[in-house]
């Protein structure tokens, strides 16, 4: 028997996102009812019996804060307030470069949930990994605090360190780590040269990401000519998403006509349709595209439109399965609404939301056995995560009982990789498979 250990988690900022930004309120609210305004002058009166008789005296601006992101929270996990400092955050990681210890985080109960810690970083070198809740920071309890407030506690000087009490799931006892501060300049895009196959690697989706995989393919081509190469394995494992327009810049880079995506809101006249340009960056050859349980939202949105038109065979595992949009939306001086405003479609017309995007060829990356007994895991335990556990998420119109995600585990050593090997074997012809190269001829939507 099979018991499943669920690991849930919603993106902080960038994280498990395909985001837009604009730059002045969209859009006109219906007039609000009387009822509705009863209720305004209801939270009114709260307010002012808090501040009035609370035994402690509260801050203003924390509980108008904290108000106005309970009511945002309530309408699915994405969706958010964020102050101005939080809002300068936001900018800055999507222009790649931010300080701290390299970790992508939520708030869970109260506690600290890491999304992801990337590659190379303290927080990855010292073994912070996905799923974790920090639940204390240089011994203070994590709870009573704000996401903003725990974040702020673990930046510092470049050089100095915070200790880290971790709950991590299936481990019999609290972790503790000592992370040293460093600055973070987590590239979007990474490549090699594995033989005569390019692989590039997508960390995140942020202002740099095209920019970096067009230098990666130039890069890969001066390597090992262009007549030698045997094709592209395009990695988007772990990769939580990013913005929108990047997404779909980057699989435009792959196709030379079609549509990527589609956006629909909760108006028709909203829908949105995101079509190729004429060019391909690869020039046709063969491309396998890795995804996993922690590939989300952008990321699902690449391999959605690679595999719908039939460009890329898509193998690894289930992915995240986050298919909606948030608009970033400034409020001047008072930060930004976070505000989900639609939902994205494949190329043909799937929506991945509560679901995520099969692979073409199945390959499952089973965890190590050193991690396993670290986490107190039994042989037939299995971890899943996926935007289906997490509560209040948007029910997709293609979720089913057996949700979104998988284990999302990608080994350090590329000898241990299985999906990467798997992937290298069929561009090589060592491996064969009826989804490999995808049939054009029953090409999705153009």
């Amino acid at each position: 028997m099979i018991r499943k250990l669920s690991i849930l988690f919603a993106g902080a900022l960038m994280g498990a996102t395909a985001m837009t930004v604009v730059t002045q309120n969209a859009g006109t609210a219906n007039a609000a009812g009387s009822d509705t305004y009863r209720q305004l002058a209801i939270f009114g009166d709260v307010f002012e019996r808090v501040r009035a008789q609370y035994v402690d005296e509260p801050d203003d601006q924390k509980l108008i804060e904290t108000a106005i992101n309970g009511m945002l929270t309530s309408l699915d996990p994405h969706s958010s307030y964020m102050n101005a400092k939080e809002a300068a955050d936001m900018r800055t990681e999507t222009r790649g470069q931010f300080g701290g210890l390299g970790i992508e985080v939520t708030m869970e109960d109260e506690l600290v949930k890491v999304v992801s810690p990337f590659e190379g970083t303290p927080a990855d070198k010292a073994g912070v990994m996905a799923g974790d809740l920090i639940a204390e920071i240089d011994g203070e309890q994590v709870r009573g605090l704000t996401l903003g407030e725990a974040v702020e506690k673990m930046k510092g000087d470049i050089g100095t360190s915070v200790s880290l009490t971790i709950i991590r799931e299936g481990a019999t006892k609290p972790v503790r780590l000592t992370v040293t501060r460093d600055e973070i300049k987590v590239p979007s895009v990474r490549h090699s040269v594995e033989g005569d196959i390019g692989y590039i690697k997508l960390l995140k989706f942020n202002e740099q990401t095209t920019i970096g995989l067009e230098a990666a393919v130039a890069d890969i081509k001066e390597q090992v000519g262009e007549d030698k190469l045997k094709g592209y394995i395009l990695d988007l494992r772990r990769n939580p998403g990013g913005l929108l327009d990047e997404a779909v810049s980057v699989s435009d880079a792959f196709l030379d006509n079609g549509e990527i995506v589609s956006t629909r809101g909760r108006n028709s006249d909203e829908t949105r349709r995101y079509n190729a340009r004429t060019g391909d960056e690869i020039d046709g050859k063969p491309l396998v595209v890795l995804v996993n349980g922690g590939s989300a939202s952008a990321s699902e949105i690449v391999a959605g439109a690679l595999q719908d038109q039939r460009r890329a065979t898509v193998v690894g595992s289930r992915s995240f399965g986050k298919g909606s949009v948030q608009t970033i939306i400034p409020l001047g001086a008072n930060g930004a609404l976070r505000l989900t405003t639609a939902l994205y479609y494949t190329p043909s017309g799937r929506s991945i939301q509560g679901r995520g995007i099969d692979p073409d060829i199945g390959v499952e990356q089973p965890l190590p056995k050193e991690i396993r007994e670290q986490m107190g895991l039994d042989t037939g335990d299995e971890i899943v995560r996926g935007e289906s556990s997490l509560r209040g998420h948007i029910t997709g119109n293609e979720e089913d009982d057996q949700g979104s995600g998988s284990l999302d585990y990608v080994p350090p050593e590329k000898k241990d990789d299985l999906q990467m090997q798997y992937a290298i074997d069929l561009l090589n012809g060592v491996k064969t498979n009826a989804m490999f190269p995808p049939k054009q001829e029953a090409n999705a939507a153009n």
